[in-house]
């Protein structure tokens, strides 16, 4: 199995439609594939985590590579993991807004989604991206 981290730039402004459609189309993409991870959405950008089979992984990020939304997308890190972080996700989410404005702030929400992740690398990718982008939201 293996592990894909990569970070890209939105071509345009990332509405609530634009985002619920992407996690629409990615679960059930993911789901079919084995393939699981987080995507975290702040200001213009996203960091995104694949987990599963080395080829599922693979034509996943193939596909993402070829979504026009988005644009200087940089593949952060990869490597082979015997374990998956987040297993049972198609695909995890989180953005700069608190749901249903609520109190909850985005580092707490990232925090908890994170809390999977014993890698500290991966922990501090999306550590920094929160304290840098999710601000910004």
């Amino acid at each position: 199995m293996q592990r894909l981290l990569y970070i890209s730039t939105s071509r345009g402004r990332m509405t609530q439609p634009v985002i619920d459609e992407i996690l629409r189309v990615s679960r059930r993409n993911n789901a079919a594939a084995g393939v699981t991870g987080l995507l975290i959405a702040g200001g213009n950008r996203f960091l995104q985590v694949l987990e599963g089979d080395d080829l599922a992984v693979s034509r996943t990020f193939d596909r993402i590579q070829r979504d026009d939304r988005h644009f200087a997308m940089v593949q952060l890190a990869k490597q082979t993991i015997t374990e998956r972080s987040f297993g049972s996700w198609s695909m995890g989410f989180a953005s700069g807004a608190a749901p249903g404005g609520g109190a909850t702030s985005p580092a707490a929400t990232i925090a908890a989604l994170i809390a999977p992740i014993e890698d500290p690398t991966l922990r501090g990718y999306f550590t920094g991206f929160a304290d840098l982008h999710l601000s910004a939201a």
